[in-house]
């Protein structure tokens, strides 16, 4: 036991920081919606799902040079040969970076080292968001709103395909970041906005509405003053629109876009659905829980309800009032303007608490509940299971034909890749088949286009001529296309 002299002067209080470990977990809130997304990301990047179309396409532009994908992005001229009409164009920025992840981790262009990048773009996405929100509407509000997005399962389902989606949320979620930082009186922040409004709308130019929401958002809750923020839009927005000028310019435009089906004024609904993995109980706690943040007066937070608003409503009006004129939806180019759904639905915490708890706890259930379905779901097309058919029972000399140009692009993929015994058998559009008394045949079940149709009838047509028929055919199911692997010989002679 210790004393204290009479008169002697009290012991200055303590003013140590806290302890690290105290410190960094009470400033690490953020990190656990990203946790999630690495978990539910990961699991679903560990399927040993094939490649489907547009994932090979990256396949077959990422390891390019990315001067000779500017060179074509310029032209619109393709780089495959049977795939003359289908330039990089759009997505060349997304196969530029492709190609430097690629080249910086060492890895291949296959199903783990292209859809890698795309996990941790959406990693990183949820992360920025969760902090944009945090900036907006606070910690509370911002655990819910990351976690809502790290367990959509249609976020899930886009943050491990080989494509440009998981960059443009990035992008996106930077963009808002850099709003929120401006509309908390930091000017410096339309620096990191005008960055992600660019980042975003080059991944993918269907997220243009989505920064022409932010400026909307902006004006509407800052008046004139937002005319800084407008300017940041126009300048972020400039390399995108001058993609998409390049591309009209070149004559490539809409090509590439005519298996899209108009939808009219069916857009809102349709995207609804897809969020919500078309299953009602998700639909119906979203949907109540994202009204409950938007109207709901004790909600508060009115900086992030308006901000939300706009990034949701500004492209989906945009985009229903375009499809009026010609289909332009697919409900997966709207991504990035989605992201602004789990802030309404966050916000629904704010209101009335006992209601609003059991919404939002019944969102996430239910969200990963659908992201679990999601990921025992099999492939978009099994092209590689059907190739894998293919090399166990050919035979050298046996034509391997792809029948028309969507089926090329799996065909040539994975017989250079992993069935290398095949590569000289191996006929790709436009090129004729050979004559041979067994002849292989992959192709999808699906229609394809015009031209598609009409070359799969002319080469049935073909090979019926020579007196050839199917005498073995197996199918290789998946969520888009199935894929037929058919074996044609020679009929036997009549007797």
């Amino acid at each position: 036991m210790t004393t204290t002299e009479v008169g002697a002067p009290a012991p200055a209080p303590d003013r140590s920081p806290p302890p690290r470990r105290r410190a960094w977990l009470g400033g690490a809130w953020w990190l656990l919606p990203p946790l999630v997304m690495a978990l539910l990301g990961g699991w679903l990047l560990a399927q040993p799902r094939s490649l489907w179309y547009d994932e090979l396409f990256t396949a077959e532009m990422a390891p390019l040079p990315v001067g000779r994908l500017f060179d074509a992005v310029v032209s619109g001229e393709g780089l495959l040969p049977y795939l003359r009409d289908a330039p990089p164009s759009y997505n060349g920025p997304y196969y530029a970076v492709a190609h430097v992840w690629l080249l910086v981790t060492g890895l291949s262009p296959d199903e783990w080292g292209l859809r890698l990048l795309s996990v941790v773009a959406a990693v990183a996405a949820v992360a920025v968001l969760t902090r944009a929100v945090g900036r907006l509407a606070g910690t509370g509000v911002a655990v819910a709103a990351g976690l809502v997005a790290a367990t959509n399962p249609f976020v899930v389902q886009y943050a491990a395909e080989a494509r440009g989606y998981s960059i443009a949320l990035l992008g996106t979620a930077l963009a808002a970041l850099g709003l929120a930082r401006w509309l908390d009186g930091r000017p410096r922040s339309l620096l990191l906005y005008g960055a992600g409004v660019a980042a975003a709308g080059l991944a993918h130019w269907f997220a243009v509405p989505v920064a022409a929401g932010f400026a909307v958002a902006a004006a509407v809750l800052r008046g004139r003053r937002a005319r800084p923020v407008v300017a940041a839009t126009a300048l972020g927005a400039g390399p995108a629109l001058a993609l998409v000028a390049t591309a009209v310019a070149n004559g490539v435009g809409a090509s590439g876009a005519e298996w899209i089906a108009g939808v009219g004024l069916a857009v809102p609904v349709q995207l609804f659905q897809s969020w919500s993995g078309a299953w009602t109980p998700l639909v119906v706690a979203t949907g109540l829980a994202g009204a409950v943040g938007l109207l709901w007066p004790a909600a508060g937070g009115r900086d992030a309800r308006v901000v939300a608003a706009a990034w949701v409503g500004v492209p989906v009006v945009a985009v229903t009032a375009v499809e009026l004129v010609r289909p332009v939806y697919v409900d997966r180019y709207l991504l990035p303007a989605l992201l602004g759904l789990p802030v309404l639905v966050a916000l629904a915490a704010r209101a009335w608490r006992p209601v609003a708890v059991v919404l939002l706890g019944t969102v996430l259930a239910t969200s990963l509940w659908a992201t679990a379905r999601e990921v025992r779901l099999g492939p978009k097309e099994d092209v590689r299971g059907a190739v894998a058919a293919v090399a166990r029972a050919h035979r050298p000399g046996e034509p391997v034909v792809a029948a028309a140009r969507w089926d090329a692009l799996g065909v040539d993929h994975y017989t250079r890749r992993e069935h290398r015994s095949l590569v000289a058998d191996v006929v790709l559009p436009p090129a004729p088949v050979p004559a041979a008394a067994t002849v292989w045949v992959v192709r999808r079940s699906r229609d394809g286009v015009k031209g598609d149709r009409e070359k799969l009838a002319a080469l049935d047509q073909e090979l019926t001529g020579r007196g050839m028929q199917v005498v073995e055919e197996r199918r290789f199911e998946g969520r888009y296309a199935g894929v037929l692997v058919q074996r044609w010989e020679r009929a036997p002679a009549p007797t």
